[in-house]
């Protein structure tokens, strides 16, 4: 029998199928980077990566006129991931220096966002060798414009983002946003590995506009 490799990707993900996915976390090693010698340390590790996966977080405002700066800069390879604490050591030369580095690819969704954040702690910040995945898929034909969403199309999985509104400069982060901040940076380097893979070779075919049943069609692209 006739069968075909064809990878099906939704042009848009409907995201009440979602939360029947079974979920993926980061397992990897995690680092919270709290002083400058930690910091300058980290990112002579990251430096040496291929690729990297790069996300923020802020603490969320509630009240109007509120606002804040970035308290988190994550930053991943494939064997773990670095959490700089922005709200306790700021913005230093040497995170700025690997975000604008070109010989290091970093990999983010909204990186626009992120980069316009950034630049509240140094005005001077110019980002360089960076791929934007909501660019990258726009490329595709891919409609799905959050992470949760584009994961979901891709991989059937289910990411989690029950911490995203938690208080990200609280003194000691919890387990749960560690896991949380970096599964959002390493998942990045995933997305655009097998986007880019499957891109390049043309093995795939987008279906839609919306998901009727994940699971169905995992299903039938493997049969």
């Amino acid at each position: 029998m006739y069968t075909t490799n064809v990878r099906q990707l939704f042009v848009r993900t409907d995201k009440k199928f979602i939360p029947s996915l079974p979920r993926y976390a980061f397992d990897g090693k995690i680092y919270v980077v709290q002083s400058e010698n930690e910091a300058e340390r980290a990112v002579e590790v990251l430096k040496k990566s291929p690729i990297l996966g790069i996300d923020t977080e802020t603490r969320p405002t509630f009240r109007k006129g509120e606002s804040h700066k970035v308290a988190l800069l994550q930053v991943a390879n494939e064997q773990m991931c670095f959490l700089f604490r922005m709200n306790e050591i700021g913005f230093l030369p040497c995170m700025a220096n690997l975000l604008a580095s070109p010989d290091v690819l970093k990999v983010g969704l909204s990186l626009k966002d992120d980069f316009l954040m950034l630049r509240r702690r140094n005005s001077d910040f110019k980002p360089g060798g960076y791929i934007d995945l909501q660019d990258y898929v726009k490329q595709m034909g891919i409609q799905d414009m959050s992470l949760q969403k584009l994961y979901a199309n891709v991989f059937h999985k289910r990411i989690s983002k029950s911490a995203q509104l938690s208080n990200w400069e609280a003194d000691v982060l919890t387990e749960s946003q560690k896991v949380y901040a970096a599964t959002d940076a390493y998942t990045c380097i995933q997305l655009y590995k097998e986007l880019k893979q499957l891109k390049a070779t043309n093995d795939y075919e987008l279906v839609g506009p919306e998901a009727s049943n994940t699971n169905n069609s995992n299903e039938a692209k493997e049969a």
